[in-house]
This record gives C-alpha cells, sequence and structure tokens, in this order.
C-alpha cells in the first residue's frame, strides 16, 4: 500500500503543469508541498493500520440449522393467521398409481393425498403469496383385443359388442388420449387455505383427440365448488391400472357441483354436497322430455388412519319425465362402502360396494348409458335397481416393481319394460405388473378380461392386451 502512495507523488510531480518549472523557487515550492502531502497520507495510513490489529465488532450470532428443520416454500406461512395450502400432513399410506385419481381430489383444508404427500414441483409467483404447479403426464397405450370390444381406447365392459356378425374380429390399436396436462394454484386466505385446480385430457372422442375438460374448481377451506369428482365417488379407493376405465362396478362421475366438508376430529369428516342432475332414462320417445326440478344430494363420511381408510356415502336423487300425455317423478338414490388398507409393509387392499335404484349415472359402467330409469309402456316410471363392487390388491416386489390384480363386478335387476339387448351384468378382471424405474417413467403390460351379459340372457367376453409407456412431469 506504501508503493502506491509514493506512485501516487511520483505520479502527480511528472503531471505538474510545465509552467511551474519555469523558475527554480517554483520547483522547490511543488516539492515542498507534495512531502507535506505524503506524510500526511503515511500518518492516516498508520492509524488505519493500527485500527486493524483491534478486536473487529461483534457480529449477529449465527445458528446451525439442520436441512431438516429448514421449512420448504409450500410450508412456510406467508400471511398472519393461516397456513400456506397444502401443509396438512397426508394421512393415508403412500401409494403409486398410474392414473393417479387422488392428486385431482378435493380433501378438507386442501390437503397432500396419498399419491403427491410431498406436494412436488410448486414454485412461488414472485410478489404474491400464490404458489402454482403446472403438472400432468404423456401417456402412449398399444392396446390388442382378442375378440371386439366396443372402445377400442379404454376398457369399458358394457360396451362389449353381444351377438354382433364380427364380434371374433382382432383388433390393435395404438393411442395417446390418457395424455393430460393440470394446473394448480395454492394460496393462504384469512378464509383458510385456498386451491383452484385444472385438468385436461384428449378422451373428448372417440375418432379423435379432442381436448376434454376433466376438473375445473376451487376451493376455500372447506367449501368446493366447480366441477370434478363427484362426492359420492372415492378416489382413493380407485386400483393401480394401466387401463383407464377401471372397473365397471366402481362408483365414478365428473360432475358440476358445490361441497362442503366438516371436521369431526383428526382423520374424521362429513361432506354435505347438491350437484348437477341429469335424469338418464330409457324408453322415452318424442313426446318426452326427460325433466331434473331438484340437485343430486350427497352426504359422505369419512375416515382416515395411517392404515388406510373407510368412506360410507349416500347419493338421493329426483328422476322424472314430462310426456305429452303423462307426466312421472320418481325418487332414486344408493349408497357406497369404500376403503384401502395397508397389508404388511408392501401390499395394499382396495374396494369398493355399491347398490341402490336410480343410480346407473354414478357407476364406472354406466355413466351416460341412459338406465337410471326406465318408462313403462303404461308411462310409468320405474327407477332402475343395480348393486356393484370392486376389489383390488396391490403387492409391490421392490421399490421399482409393482403388480395389481382386479375383479370387479355390475349387476341390474331384470325389467320387463326394457329392451331385450340392455344391460344386465358386466365382469370385469385384471392383472398387470408395472416397472418404474425412476419416478417420472412408468411402463407396464396388463391382462383384461371383460363379459358382458343383456337382459334377454345372451353373453360376451373378450380379453385384452394393453402396454403402456407414461412420463410424468413433475415426479
Amino acid at each position: 500500500m506504501r508503493c502506491s502512495v509514493v506512485l501516487f507523488c511520483v505520479f502527480a510531480l511528472w503531471a505538474t503543469p510545465l509552467h511551474a518549472q519555469d523558475s527554480a523557487e517554483a520547483l522547490r515550492q511543488d516539492i515542498r508541498t507534495l512531502r507535506q502531502t505524503l506524510e500526511a497520507m503515511e500518518q492516516r495510513l498508520d492509524a488505519l493500520e493500527h485500527t486493524e490489529g483491534r478486536t473487529p465488532p461483534a457480529r449477529p450470532e449465527v445458528v446451525a440449522v439442520a436441512p431438516s428443520a429448514i421449512a420448504s416454500p409450500a410450508s412456510i406461512s406467508l400471511v398472519t393467521g393461516a397456513r400456506v395450502p397444502g401443509t396438512g400432513q397426508a394421512i393415508l399410506p403412500p401409494r403409486d398409481s398410474v392414473a393417479d385419481p387422488s392428486t385431482a381430489a378435493s380433501r378438507p383444508d386442501s390437503a397432500a393425498g396419498p399419491t403427491d404427500p410431498e406436494l412436488k414441483g410448486f414454485f412461488a409467483i414472485p410478489n404474491t403469496n400464490t404458489m402454482i404447479r403446472i403438472g400432468g403426464y404423456a401417456k402412449l397405450d398399444a392396446i390388442a383385443d382378442t375378440r371386439a370390444a366396443g372402445d377400442e381406447d379404454q376398457f369399458v365392459t358394457s360396451t362389449i359388442p353381444v351377438g354382433s356378425a364380427h364380434r371374433d374380429t382382432t383388433n390393435f390399436n395404438l393411442h395417446a388420449k390418457q395424455t393430460r396436462f393440470s394446473f394448480e394454484a395454492r394460496r393462504p386466505t384469512s378464509r383458510g387455505n385456498l386451491r383452484f385446480y385444472l385438468e385436461n385430457d384428449f378422451f373428448g372422442s372417440s375418432d379423435g383427440y379432442q381436448f376434454r375438460l376433466r376438473h375445473a374448481y376451487g376451493q376455500l377451506g372447506n367449501t368446493y365448488a366447480g366441477y370434478g369428482y363427484a362426492t359420492f365417488m372415492d378416489a382413493d379407493s380407485l386400483p393401480d391400472t394401466l387401463d383407464f376405465a377401471g372397473p365397471g362396478g366402481a362408483g365414478y362421475l365428473l360432475v358440476a357441483g358445490v361441497h362442503h366438508s366438516f371436521e369431526m376430529g383428526k382423520g374424521n369428516t362429513l361432506t354435505l354436497a347438491a350437484e348437477d342432475p341429469d335424469s338418464q332414462l330409457a324408453g322415452t320417445t318424442d313426446d318426452t322430455v326427460a325433466v331434473n326440478r331438484l340437485p343430486d344430494v350427497t352426504v359422505t363420511a369419512r375416515m382416515e388412519r395411517d392404515w388406510g381408510h373407510l368412506q360410507l356415502g349416500g347419493v338421493a336423487r329426483s328422476l322424472g319425465y314430462d310426456g305429452d300425455q303423462r307426466d312421472e317423478r320418481r325418487f332414486g338414490g344408493g349408497v357406497q362402502l369404500s376403503g384401502s388398507a395397508s397389508v404388511g409393509e408392501q401390499d395394499l387392499v382396495l374396494f369398493g360396494l355399491l347398490g341402490g335404484k336410480g343410480m346407473s349415472r354414478y357407476t364406472a359402467d354406466l355413466t351416460g348409458s341412459g338406465l337410471d330409469a326406465v318408462i313403462g309402456l303404461d308411462g310409468r316410471l320405474h327407477a332402475l335397481s343395480l348393486q356393484g363392487g370392486f376389489v383390488g390388491y396391490t403387492h409391490y416386489w421392490s421399490p421399482m416393481w409393482r403388480s395389481n390384480l382386479v375383479y370387479g363386478q355390475l349387476n341390474m335387476d331384470r325389467n320387463a319394460a326394457l329392451a331385450a339387448d340392455a344391460f344386465k351384468q358386466s365382469q370385469y378382471g385384471v392383472f398387470n405388473l408395472i416397472w418404474s424405474p425412476a419416478p417420472s417413467w412408468t411402463m407396464g403390460m396388463e391382462v383384461l378380461y371383460g363379459q358382458l351379459e343383456q337382459q334377454d340372457g345372451q353373453r360376451a367376453d373378450t380379453v385384452r392386451v394393453q402396454g403402456s409407456l407414461q412420463y410424468n412431469f413433475i415426479k
């Protein structure tokens, strides 16, 4: 540092204007001035060096924090008195699922689900309290049918053709319609956690890749409004299959509605819902129109524990039609008991049982089939009775390999007012082997069996082999 000062003085001397050197006396005066400046700078340098030798002032204490104690962005409280959405711990045991229906399901206070307990992939919008995530997956399905299966893209047993001249025709299909995109936003408010969820896939048409809405809802605290899973169904009980449709005897419906959940202690909830009605009737003519006078009303009780869960749901419906000669109204409804249970450290049992009258719309096999009720020849409206269910068993061979064995059945009582070729019974069976070498990559093979029986007793069955390759965006 002293050398720098000397160089500065030499430079200053060299830079002295030439007119100052016209006389020797002027030059001497400049040298004296520079010497005084140099001495003053040396004194300041000595004082600075003496100060650096002292003990530095105390700094704020730094406390070492274990990495596990550092809060993630999804668990930091951004608003006084409110929790960031998703901080609720998932009570159910974690599980894997190809279709991953649990992620889209609404939960009390928007808590995490068993297939997404860590809520990975969220990032904060700068200068806001909102966190967002863009998710979904790309999935390719290769499908081979030994006999005609009706629906070539998903295994819907109620569509198996019976008595067709081309029933024994084999078929191969390759599609990526299950590919989906999702957008999710979460933020805390003074009224509870706010969650917005949007999801689409490409099952909008049978002969192309039409974008289809699956979910579009908002949830504030325990109040939900929008379009998504019916409150009656239990997404956490659906088995892990490569096939998109799943067992026909499972409760399954996407519907617009509003519901509110009441927490009844840790892991226990009671949910009340009002949802969009749709009287799906058989036997209608040009002179009759199905009418919907009241919303479908659902009450669901749920218990979650670390070993699994139980859910009991009931739905009440108003079915009816208006005709030129007669109007008719009937009440329908049913119940479903579903759940999951851990078996040891590796395995999982999933099940669902349902039954009632006028509730075909709420089953995976018959939604949209027009079999809630039938208009008889006398003009009377008859709500159709059905019973069904499924059971699935998941076994983890290793952290990367798992298999699922699933059986399901759905039965409808015989009714003379129904057509001879109307649905009577379906059976569904699946066995698969799934390999997930990385969280974002899943592939597997699956064998499916389906059988359909009509009201007149005729039957048909088919066997499908399906291979799938899936890439998840955020796992």
